[in-house]
């Protein structure tokens, strides 16, 4: 029997900013949409055409990255699809959303969304997959600054 799969990768631009709130057992959740934009061919003419997503964040990882999850801002994620299921005035509703396992901030957005004011590189949060040592969720996380040395030698050996 084979194995299902529900893995989504995305890379776009927030449409609103982040919303922080925290569920009855105090368990943060943040929410936000994304736009993707493709090329569309039309004839000899090429346009550009967006797709919006709405995304979900949890925990500890949406606590720390919700403040610079503002509009405008790109970001990669990668997470699976989630639908919710409800009735409304006796008619029954569904919504797909994403619930994200892993962001990683990407450039755009003003230069004051970033930590040290640097508009380099990006920043990566993800949920560890070990055991963790967290001591309120038993998850720990990780953030990773991949930014390029700031200093270079002018001799180069070749």
């Amino acid at each position: 029997m084979a194995s299902d799969i529900n893995k989504v990768f995305l890379v776009g631009r927030l449409t609103r900013d982040a919303e922080l709130k925290y569920t009855n057992t105090g368990t943060a959740v943040s929410k936000f949409s994304l736009a993707v934009n493709r090329s569309k061919r039309s004839g000899d003419q090429w346009s550009e055409e967006a797709s919006f997503f709405d995304l979900t964040l949890w925990g500890k990882q949406a606590e720390a990255v919700n403040q610079y999850l503002t509009k405008g801002k790109q970001v990669a994620i990668e997470g699976e699809l989630r639908q919710n299921r409800w009735e409304q005035d006796g008619q029954k509703r569904s919504k797909v959303e994403i619930n994200v396992n892993h962001l990683q901030l990407l450039g755009g957005g003003s230069a004051s969304n970033y930590p040290n004011n640097s508009n380099s590189g990006g920043s990566s949060y993800r949920k560890s997959s070990g055991s963790g040592n967290s001591e309120t969720t038993g998850q720990s996380f990780q953030h990773r600054n991949d930014a390029p040395p700031q200093e270079f030698e002018d001799d180069i050996p070749f």
